[in-house]
């Protein structure tokens, strides 16, 4: 098996050996455009040797703003041969956002790819070389269909040392500032080797990459991993097109985070009653064939690993998918530790668990249970950021997670809560709030969760509803909210119990700044929103309040 230095010298040598295989699909206006190793080579080529045109000071940051799509891989290359480093940004950032991490990561070029609302962005980037892809539509800059056609190739290629800079990942930024996370090129592929040796896939796998390839889970588990492999790589045109893409493609490995899984059973429910999906599932031979259509259908059929990340998934959903012969791995990792840290895997996957820590990696607790990290890929720090990279980690250069968790007697972890987000009741206890949230997600009418109780004597859950919630009325909204209260609270401690459920008129999302790119809640800007009402809600009767 080859050992590649750099995901650079894996696209090379699969360009190199395979050129008229396909390497991306992507979707325009309803047809797919195909690029094969060949033809990707040459774009990249060229686009590393505009880059190089620019004479830009050695090994200069190089942003790049766009969706998923085949110009993210093809620039990020790019970028590497370039011998830059690459600051990829998240597309749904607002100019403000963008600005601040093109600012403070001194990018002196951006690429321009697939975004939806360039004009809302367009100010937050200052006066630098552009490259703009007039395919979806963006006319900033030098253009990349121009540059294809006119630039000569790059005549010769850097020298890659496993040491140097790739790149820098800004955190999502759930608690405030985005943090520039910095990892070198052996971090990369070190990640790689560890994940290939868990995810077993056949040769030339399909790869379906829709979650935001500026995190560190996409970026590293699906971008460089494919690259590595020499995977061919689909992309969703839109989210309209979403699921009939993902069924197109039927990729052989898929990664989600909880909120996709639970709005595929909203949309297997809506057509498939539980009542009836129950009745389908236990007759022989008909159980084989809705199993197989559904897999199918969801573009599950061909997966051969299925992963869920980025927060905790409920034990509970999870056997609802293995009903339907969907077997779903949660892993735990994080954008400092290069994602390799806990997963479940086929024959050892214990539900409710992040699983076992990974061969490469070490594991110690602090003395308050938050979990410290150490392994051959931790990030060399933050950017421009000394004194913060120190206090992360201890003097065993263990990471300290910010996450609490517990091994049982076999070796398992399961994660407790967020340290950052413990919070004192006026009763004077300490709740995690994160296993209560898990609780409550088994209601399929609810979309988001936030527990807070901040000031007040019990805990209430504020909650965005899901389409299956919104299309119940108040009433019957209503009685099956307090019926998840009344299954939930019996199992949590007595300060825990949940008081009242408080229904959002608004929904959380990127565009508001409440949730983050990656569907994480930002439960400081949730709070701060929110707080001043924790008092008058508790004081209302009712156990269900619409805001």
């Amino acid at each position: 098996m080859t050992i590649f230095k750099s995901p650079l010298e894996a696209f090379l040598h699969w360009a190199n050996k395979t050129p008229n295989r396909i390497f991306l699909k992507q979707p325009v206006n309803g047809k797919v455009l195909t690029y094969t190793f060949k033809e990707a080579k040459d774009e990249v080529c060229k686009i590393a040797s505009k880059l190089k045109s620019y004479n830009l000071p050695e090994r200069s940051p190089i942003a790049l703003l766009s969706k998923n799509c085949a110009h993210w891989l093809l620039s990020d290359l790019a970028i590497m041969m370039a011998d830059c480093v690459s600051i990829p940004i998240y597309p749904t950032l607002n100019a403000t956002s963008i600005r601040q991490i093109l600012e403070h990561s001194e990018s002196k070029a951006i690429i321009i790819g697939k975004l939806d609302d360039y004009e809302s962005q367009k100010s937050g980037i200052p006066n630098i070389h552009k490259i703009s892809i007039s395919l979806f539509g963006e006319g900033e800059g030098d253009l990349w269909e121009d540059i294809v056609k006119t630039q000569n190739p790059l005549a010769s290629l850097p020298t890659i040392n496993a040491n140097q800079l790739h790149t820098i990942i800004y955190t999502s930024g759930t608690t405030g500032m985005p943090k520039g996370v910095m990892h070198t090129v052996g971090n990369i592929m070190e990640s790689m080797q560890v994940i290939k040796s868990v995810i077993k896939l056949p040769e030339t796998p399909r790869l379906f990459s829709y979650l935001p390839l500026a995190h560190v889970a996409e970026r590293v588990g699906i971008g460089a991993h494919g690259i590595v492999i020499g995977a061919e790589f689909s992309f969703p045109e839109s989210l309209e097109t979403f699921a009939s893409d993902l069924e197109a493609c039927q990729p052989h490995l898929f990664f989600a985070v909880p909120r996709i899984w639970a709005k595929f059973q909203e949309k297997i429910l809506e057509n498939l009653p539980q009542k009836k999906l129950t009745i389908l599932l236990n007759i022989p031979f008909v159980n084989l064939l809705v199993k197989n259509k559904l897999k199918k259908k969801l573009g599950l059929k061909a997966a051969t690993f299925i992963v869920s990340g980025a927060a905790p998934l409920s034990a509970s959903l999870i056997h609802w998918f293995k009903k339907i012969d969907i077997e779903i791995f949660q892993v735990y990792g994080m954008t400092e530790d290069c994602i390799i840290s806990h997963a479940t895997r086929p024959g050892v996957n214990k539900i409710g668990t992040v699983g076992k820590a990974l061969e490469t990696v070490k594991v110690k607790f602090s003395s308050q249970g938050e979990i410290l990290i150490k392994n051959n890929c931790l990030m060399t720090g933050y950017y421009k950021a000394p004194e913060l990279t120190a206090s992360v980690f201890d003097d065993a250069g263990y990471f300290k997670t910010g996450d609490k968790g517990e091994y049982d007697h076999d070796g398992y972890l399961t994660i407790t809560g967020r340290a950052k987000d413990e919070f004192k009741t006026d009763k004077g206890k300490y709740i995690s709030p994160s296993h209560i949230e898990l609780l409550l997600s088994k209601n399929p009418a609810i979309e988001q969760i936030c527990v807070v109780g901040t000031g007040i004597p019990q805990p209430i859950a504020l909650v965005t509803l899901s389409d299956l919630g919104r299309a119940k009325s108040k009433h019957i909204l209503s009685n099956l909210l307090i019926e998840t209260l009344r299954t939930a609270n019996p199992s949590l401690e007595k300060h825990e119990k949940i008081e009242k459920v408080i229904v959002m008129k608004e929904d959380w999302t990127v565009d508001n700044n409440l949730i983050t790119p990656s569907f994480k809640v930002k439960r400081n800007s949730i709070e701060k929103i929110h707080q001043p009402f924790y008092a008058s809600w508790f004081e209302m009767s009712e156990k269900v309040i619409f805001e």
